[in-house]
């Protein structure tokens, strides 16, 4: 990495909302968290935390890593912030440029390169036109001389988050995933808003305050890195969260054909203990009426005990052929996530992303 890549807030910045990045989320990190989270390992609440503080920890130290390796920007060379004037940041290269200046260390390799380093800061934030250039596109803008165009501005914003878009919503495929796409969502459309006002504004969208020596280019790119940590995060707490309204439904169904079987059976225990009772007890008539669920008694029929059996027998049955076809739909109704489309996404993914990388 050079030293002008590794001083603007970019360069390897990128890594984590491309392909190096996504594989380490999906393919470790959430697997990780999924170990955390998984049934009986932990109390309820113990997984969530532990799980959030594991993503939040993780998502940290690859972060730092990462803006470390990309080393100081222009504004943190000159020890000035984004709303210093020119006469102060005049004042502050002076300032260090004597400290830093070769004839003053004749002992340190690396005083030519240190010196060169705010000399090209010094360049870039005397000039405005250059200054707000660093600001929305960071030192890759400077070197390739990028200019703010809508039109180009709104196709690239286009085509990321369209791409974590479709990235997000086949991760979340499934009932499983319902809350976690809810959350990925809304997380997506919130970064979006934060990100137009942030690049179509005018001047410095911060306030004074608020991180005083990062630029735009900066607070986009810290969005996009931590975006998959989130994404995955939402994975795997909303998966934990939920609850299978059907599964249970379908339990519930299950256990009341069960009870059902049982209670049909003892029906016709009863039913057959009935039969034998009358069949000992007398003949003829009588026990023909009987059989039949019905004794005559003053030219009106007469439930017995055979009968109501019967009657209740019936209505057991039409209710278990009514649960059994319950349970039928529901297991019908089930859709399972497909892994071919998961590993197709994954090589749409590859391929976008070297097409577009290819063009840049």
């Amino acid at each position: 990495m050079s030293d002008e890549s590794g001083s603007n807030g970019s360069g390897g910045g990128d890594d984590l909302s491309g392909l190096s990045g996504f594989f380490f989320y999906v393919f470790i990190v959430h697997p990780a968290t999924a170990w955390i989270l998984r049934p009986g390992r932990f109390e309820r609440k113990k997984s969530i935390i532990y799980a959030i503080g594991f993503l939040a920890l993780l998502a940290a130290v690859k972060t730092g890593m990462e803006m470390q390796a990309m080393g100081p920007n222009h504004y943190s060379l000159l020890n000035v912030n984004r709303n210093s004037s020119p006469l102060d940041i005049k004042r502050a290269y002076k300032k260090m440029s004597l400290q830093l200046h070769p004839d003053k260390n004749p002992n340190d390799p690396t005083a030519s390169a240190k010196f060169d380093r705010i000399k090209k800061a010094y360049d870039v934030l005397m000039d405005m036109e250059f200054r707000e250039v660093y600001n929305k596109f960071g030192q890759d803008g400077i070197n390739s001389n990028k200019r703010y165009d809508e039109a180009q501005f709104f196709m690239e914003l286009g085509v990321f988050y369209v791409t974590w878009g479709i990235m997000a919503y086949v991760l979340t495929l499934g009932s499983r995933s319902g809350l976690a796409r809810q959350w990925t969502f809304t997380g997506l459309i919130v970064m979006l808003v934060i990100e137009i006002s942030i690049m179509t504004s005018r001047g410095n969208p911060f306030p004074s305050w608020f991180l005083p020596q990062n630029t735009e280019h900066e607070a986009v790119w810290l969005m996009h890195t931590l975006f998959p940590a989130f994404m995955n995060g939402c994975r795997s707490i909303g998966g934990y969260l939920y609850v299978d309204l059907d599964a249970q439904t379908r339990q519930l169904l299950m256990a009341l054909l069960e009870q059902n079987k049982d209670i049909l059976l003892v029906l016709r225990d009863v039913q057959i203990g009935v039969q034998n009772i009358q069949a000992a007890g007398g003949g003829g008539a009588g026990n023909r009426l009987a059989s039949a669920g019905t004794v005559p008694v003053g030219g009106a029929p007469r439930a017995t005990p055979t009968g109501k059996i019967r009657e209740l027998q019936d209505r057991l049955q039409a209710s278990n052929s009514t649960v059994q076809q319950a349970v039928t739909s529901l297991k019908s109704a089930e859709k399972s996530n497909s892994n071919f489309g998961f590993y197709a996404m994954i090589l749409g993914y590859v391929a976008f992303s070297y097409i577009f990388s290819s063009k840049e």
